[in-house]
């Protein structure tokens, strides 16, 4: 399917967000009027809004039950929040599925290193990014690199149009855009594969079958990069014809990428890294770092090349971020962490006295390995608990030995906690494990007044 197809079928565009607004551009752009559905009320859109959907001249069906008016459109572009299965199961005759991700797979005349995880793919996606970018550089190449998907700043379809077949595109992918791939990319990264979006997904297998796209499509001469520390995502590699590599933060055995005497090594080669050169916090990074390094080199990145990237990366807004040090209580925003894995992650980053944040909106995730993590550790002061997952944290560290505190309903009111308890020394982490839904607007929301509330300390 192509452009000439869609214009004498009638298009849908299935949420009017992030992704919504670059698929309507790009179809109006090739003189496509698609219709809009969205479930949010128009009256609960703001003016603004309301004003820039008016200008595009196109029809739009706005409200909780729009989807009704969905039978009998040809093409139907949803957006990664409205699941391709339910959109099946609800029977509304649609002649053909697809959306961003998928168009763009079809249609990307570049090659594609994919990245998804339960987390650390935004890390993992930016460092091969500015690894292959540097590279560029060096060699003075005639590629372009570009780093799109989930990570949000470019929209894939806002460069589509521009790409060829020398340049690299460094695609995030969650599992919400992978589900209904039938293509993999060139170079295919799977991290850490745990689960999440239980809340989206019918169950675990159901998320990582939509991860295995990342590899499941792969012809011979693709590649897979695997973290060899987690089941599914040996599962996951095991998918397609790839070219199989591994790395591994516990294991060097038939490895190809490995941690010795607090080395990075590659296998067979004479690549050294030691891991205390790295800006970026918490040994849960070496993972990130290993798969961007495997990938890069998959794609014709110098070691050179690769050594200076790692070595200037400080990493992502919102991910175990450095934000101040105030009366000597320095203060990490972790707000990125919506699972029990990255809070475990960031309290295993530190030997410093911790105070940890936890808590906010429910995502059904198990916290007993989260409070055994707590109850075990040596060096954390106190537990700031909020939210609406509050009280099953505390359930899991009943045995703390240190301070519990409850009951703030504000970013503003956990600082006068914070307050109450802090000395010099100590760090401060907000790494919740949880989405921030009841009390923020989004995980963003949460990292911002964190970080201007630690900055007025």
């Amino acid at each position: 399917m192509n452009l000439q197809d869609l214009k004498g079928k009638l298009v849908a565009i299935l949420g009017y967000g992030t992704e919504g607004k670059a698929v309507a551009a790009y179809l109006i752009k090739h003189g496509i009027k698609p219709v809009l559905f969205d479930q949010k009320p128009w009256a609960e859109w703001s003016a603004g809004d309301q004003l820039a959907i008016k200008k595009l001249e196109v029809n739009f069906i706005f409200g909780p039950d729009c989807f009704k008016e969905l039978t009998g459109f040809g093409v139907v572009f949803r957006s990664p929040g409205i699941s391709h299965k339910k959109l099946q199961a609800a029977n509304y005759k649609l002649s053909a599925i697809t959306s961003q991700t998928k168009w763009f797979f079809e249609h990307c005349p570049a090659k594609i290193i994919g990245v998804t995880g339960t987390k650390g793919k935004g890390t993992t996606a930016a460092l091969i990014y500015e690894m292959l970018g540097l590279q560029s550089q060096i060699s003075n190449l005639k590629s372009k690199i570009h780093l799109t998907g989930n990570i949000g700043k470019i929209q894939p379809l806002e460069i589509l149009d521009n790409l060829t077949a020398d340049d690299w595109v460094v695609y995030e992918l969650s599992s919400f855009q992978l589900q209904d791939l039938t293509q993999s990319p060139h170079i295919g990264v799977a991290l850490m594969i745990t689960s999440e979006h239980l809340d989206y997904h019918q169950d675990h297998k159901e998320y990582v079958e939509a991860k295995s796209a990342i590899t499941k499509f792969q012809k011979a001469d693709d590649a897979a990069v695997i973290n060899a520390d987690f089941k599914n995502s040996i599962n996951i590699g095991k998918l397609g014809n790839g070219k199989k590599l591994y790395f591994s933060r516990r294991t060097e055995v038939e490895k190809d990428c490995y941690i010795r005497d607090g080395d990075i090594v590659i296998a067979r080669s004479d690549f050294r890294l030691p891991t205390s050169d790295l800006q970026l916090r918490g040994e849960h990074n070496w993972e990130n770092i290993m798969a961007a390094i495997l990938a890069a080199r998959a794609a014709g990145a110098s070691d050179d090349a690769i050594k200076q990237a790692i070595k200037n990366f400080k990493g992502l807004e919102h991910r175990l971020e450095f934000v101040a040090e105030r009366n000597g209580v320095k203060f990490y925003n972790d707000s990125f962490s919506t699972i029990p894995e990255t809070a475990i992650a960031a309290i295993n980053s530190f030997k410093e006295p911790e105070i940890l944040i936890l808590g906010g909106s429910e995502k059904k995730s198990d916290f007993s390995e989260l409070g055994k993590t707590i109850q075990d550790a040596k060096n954390i002061k106190a537990v700031i608990l909020i939210g609406e997952e509050a009280p099953r944290i505390k359930q899991e560290i009943h045995k703390f030995a240190g301070q519990i505190l409850e009951g703030a309903k504000s970013m503003e009111e956990v600082f006068v906690q914070i307050k109450s308890i802090a000395a010099k020394g100590d760090v401060i982490i907000l790494s919740p494990a949880c989405a921030s839904f009841d009390i923020f607007k989004n995980y963003q929301d949460r990292g911002v007044q964190f970080k201007n509330s630690a900055n007025q300390f």
